[in-house]
């Protein structure tokens, strides 16, 4: 599926791998996919030097033709302010990287683009700078917290590969604050929005859900824990009332291998190793991170900005191709 504007991806930490894997990507996709990259040129230009790949082509405006042989890149209203030395973070790349973001954003929102795929930033370093909100998604959420949406407002993460899709009712929590944070409502509403999207995002005209235990065995029938049967199915048992169809809590070590895969469409986990652990072991270089309950499609690698090989030229472009290929999916559902 081509979509009708650009897949703008932002730079990510420009001391990470971030720009690699885009000049990377763009040459993989060729033209099969419109692609615009929003950030310093200065640095994608460096990066490509020193990969061998063809310069960046600047464009000054969305709505540019963009060239056929290799990657555009928008310069955003704020570049790097200090030098960027591969591997080693700087508080002061911080604002040129969420300016990326928020170009990315308003481009979305404005329609002169169909997605917004994110590349890897490190949240110390943004954190150093007197950044607020726990990570990229949290930030998206209030970038477009006036936008309407069209059915439940997340936002929510899943994650897909190899075949398999994962939400998660909690996300970046230690396992303690996880087991607090979790609730009947809290379930529902994530099972509720991940229905949505599988409809609207994925093309899914009956979504099967599977939802996790949180205890071995799914609890025992209460034996090993009573979360399943006071939490947990009582959720599911209200969804269920609502039309959705989802499953009680399920053992979570047996609903990942292929044979209880083929049975649903996507697996509600209830908190975040649950969820990546499966992902990462079926499809470690290729996993993406969907937000779901957005106004605009957002989509990322499911990896870090590998500090330790940036500027090395091995980093794999693998799952940043996912994404997008991903993202322009998904743009062409909501389209």
């Amino acid at each position: 599926m081509t979509p009708r504007s650009p897949i703008v991806v932002s730079m990510g930490d420009p001391a990470g791998i971030g720009p690699e894997i885009i000049l990377k990507a763009r040459a993989e996709l060729g033209t099969s996919i419109p692609l615009l990259a929003l950030g310093d040129p200065g640095v994608f230009a460096s990066t490509a030097a020193r990969l061998g790949l063809p310069g960046p082509a600047v464009i000054d405006a969305p709505d540019a033709q963009l060239p056929g042989d290799r990657l555009a890149v928008l310069a955003t209203p704020h570049t790097c302010s200090a030098p960027v030395t591969p591997g080693q973070p700087d508080a002061a790349h911080a604002r040129a990287v969420t300016s990326a973001i928020e170009t990315g954003v308003a481009l979305c929102r404005d329609g002169k683009a169909s997605a917004l795929v994110t590349a890897p930033i490190s949240k110390a370093v943004l954190y150093d700078a007197g950044f607020s909100f726990p990570g990229h998604t949290e930030y998206l959420a209030e970038l477009t917290a006036e936008a309407p949406v069209e059915g439940p407002r997340g936002p929510a993460m899943m994650l897909s590969g190899g075949g398999l899709r994962v939400v998660l009712a909690t996300i970046h929590l230690s396992l303690r604050d996880a087991l607090e944070a979790l609730t009947a409502e809290r379930i529902a509403g994530i099972a509720r929005l991940t229905h949505h999207a599988l409809i609207h995002d994925f093309g899914i005209a009956a979504p099967r859900l599977a939802l996790a235990g949180l205890n071995p065995h799914a609890g025992e029938g209460g034996a090993l824990g009573r979360e399943e049967i006071e939490i947990v199915n009582p959720a599911a048992a209200a969804l269920r009332a609502q039309g959705i169809d989802i499953t009680d809590a399920l053992p979570p070590d047996t609903m990942f291998h292929a044979e209880a895969r083929a049975q649903y469409d996507a697996a509600v986990c209830l908190y975040h190793d649950q969820g990546l652990i499966p992902v990462k072991t079926l499809d470690f270089h290729g996993g993406v991170n969907i937000t779901l309950g957005l106004p605009i499609v957002r989509t990322s690698p499911d990896h870090g900005t590998a500090f330790a090989i940036a500027g090395q030229g091995v980093a794999r472009p693998d799952s940043l191709i996912a994404a997008i290929r991903q993202a322009a999916e998904i743009a062409e559902h909501r389209g």
